[in-house]
């Protein structure tokens, strides 16, 4: 993630700057801050690699932030746009080019920490990879591309999209450590996992995979499972 802080006050970018490394640590997320003292060292930056957000002061000497604004919206509609601004006389110009926020200064850390939340939860999530070791050399399996996976004989045998089973040795508490973080995944009972995501059913104490294959939970978890799915069934559609 980059994010370009423009204004032509140095003291206001490093400040700027130190507050959302802060918070952008409380949240756990990384991102690359870059700092510019006008509108048009920004464009030009822009125009050689994209950035994520933008914090933009509107009154700065030269080009004002909301010009490099309306200028940034002639190539990027995607970049998420933040006006640092004393005054919001301008507020119907930051509709017109699709802002997300004004900060009006000084502004709280409450207010920077909501606002970040908000940007965080409009930015897709990369896809997050599981590495396995199969047959010795390392495979990178996308969350998405997992149906199931079952534990026996100290091997797991992890069933994908693909229509393959791949086979790889290690315990199952520590395979599942990462998958459980996600809800997307549930321990259907001793040594076995599935991905609701493929999960077109649940009935008869079993997942319905969308691949024709049954994951059958144990008798103690199956009003969890019914829940679980339910919930991800809601989730998945208020997504939509």
């Amino acid at each position: 993630m980059r994010i370009a802080i423009v204004d032509d006050l140095e003291t206001e970018r490093a400040q700027l700057k130190t507050r959302l490394a802060r918070q952008l640590r409380l949240c756990g997320a990384e991102a690359e801050l870059l700092e510019f003292e006008s509108g048009e060292s920004f464009l030009a930056a822009e125009k050689e690699q994209r950035f994520t957000a933008a914090f933009l002061d509107i009154y700065m000497h030269g080009m004002s932030g909301m010009d490099a604004a309306k200028e940034l919206r002639k190539t990027d509609a995607d970049c998420l746009l933040v006006f640092t601004t004393t005054s919001t006389d301008h507020a119907l110009e930051g509709f017109q080019v699709r802002a997300l926020h004004y900060l009006v200064k000084p502004f709280s850390e409450e207010e920077l920490s909501a606002l970040l939340a908000e940007m965080l939860a409009r930015l897709p999530r990369p896809e997050p990879v599981l590495t396995v070791k199969v047959s010795g050399s390392d495979v990178r399996l996308c969350y998405r591309d997992i149906i199931s996976a079952e534990h026996f004989a100290h091997l797991i045998n992890i069933r994908t999209i693909a229509l393959k089973t791949l086979v790889t040795r290690q315990s199952f508490k520590v395979f599942t450590e990462p998958l459980k973080k996600d809800p997307r995944f549930f321990v259907c009972g001793r040594g076995m996992i599935v991905n609701l995501e493929h999960a077109a059913d649940f009935r008869d104490g079993a997942f319905c995979m969308t691949d024709g294959s049954s994951v059958y939970v144990s008798q103690e978890l199956l009003k969890p499972a019914r829940q679980a799915f339910m919930e991800f069934l809601l989730q998945r559609e208020r997504i939509k």
